[in-house]
């Protein structure tokens, strides 16, 4: 039996980290190396790190923030986003990353996955797979951040990857993304069951009880999760203990460009937090109880529990 992994994803525009729903919408919560260092310092496994626009703007990530955030972990990093080219993957790889997630890359020449695999390896190559579920129960990949349609059957693609070499799947639900509904099981089991790689449950986490679901019903090897993370960290007035105050984490004021307003008066006709806030020992103590392998950081140090 193997760990689950608890990996918060921080989506990038600019310097900071954003949230939206559906991938749209997005409001400012703060500084990318700052949710880094307080992920990393409260216990995350490995941290995401997506670049919201690269591939939409056709341009390549930014790499200096990639270097700020890489600084503040001792922890796995993946970097999504405008992987296009090896050359890229070279780039993100020299400026910190130790993985990288490519979808619409790959998507628009499947040989890029082949030849990325040959060049690092696989365990450091992961397919991004962004899924719309259509009312007929099959699931659609799309590209760009969950923008563009492309035909492609998500399932067929997953397979076809995997026999690229890739050596995991980011699986996320656009339906679910920023929903709070939960992890979408079905789907996740589908991946998780039958192809022979591990997959990251992405996309509809509303509490620390859907990461126990997506873990025993889904049979996902890890879970990536912003909403419910971002606004335990986030609450005004809240310190992150393991820093000693030396962040405040404010919705408002200097960092935000209209996040309050977000909460206040809805977007997208939703007019309250869609999410139940949980930090990360939060999570695992759940994930513990419901006898799940988890790792739990004390002081630096992670231990199996």
């Amino acid at each position: 039996m193997t760990n689950i992994r608890i990996i918060p994803r921080l989506d990038i525009k600019g310097p900071n980290v954003v949230k939206g729903i559906q991938f749209d919408g997005f409001r400012v919560l703060g500084s990318a190396e700052m949710f880094a260092e307080i992920y990393y310092s409260e216990g995350a496994d490995e941290v995401i790190f997506q670049d919201t626009v690269a591939s939409l703007y056709q341009r390549d990530v930014d790499l200096e923030v990639v270097k700020r955030v890489a600084r503040k972990l001792s922890i796995p990093l993946t970097v999504a986003g405008g992987i296009r080219t090896t050359d890229n993957i070279r780039n993100v790889l020299r400026a910190g990353a130790d993985k990288v997630a490519i979808n619409t890359g790959a998507v628009a020449n499947p040989n890029f996955l082949q030849e990325a695999v040959k060049m690092y390896g696989s365990q450091c190559i992961v397919s991004s797979i962004e899924a719309h579920r259509h009312p007929n129960g099959t699931f659609e990949l799309w590209t760009d951040y969950g923008r563009q349609p492309t035909g492609i059957d998500a399932y067929e693609w997953a397979k076809k990857v995997v026999e690229l070499g890739v050596g995991e799947i980011m699986l996320t639900s656009i339906d679910r993304e920023g929903s709070g509904r939960g992890y979408d099981v079905e789907m996740v089991s589908r991946f998780a069951t039958t192809l022979p790689v591990p997959i990251i449950a992405c996309g509809g986490a509303g509490s620390k009880d859907d990461f126990v679901a997506v873990a025993k019903q889904g049979s996902a090897d890890a879970v990536s999760a912003s909403s419910v993370f971002h606004h335990f960290y986030a609450n005004a007035g809240h310190e992150a203990v393991s820093l000693q105050g030396r962040y405040k984490l404010r919705m408002g004021a200097e960092l935000d460009s209209g996040n309050v307003d977000f909460l206040q008066q809805g977007y997208g006709g939703f007019t309250k937090l869609l999410v139940k806030p949980t930090s990360i020992l939060e999570a695992k103590t759940v994930m513990r109880g419901a006898r799940l392998m988890v790792r739990i950081q004390s002081n630096g140090k992670q231990s199996h529990v």
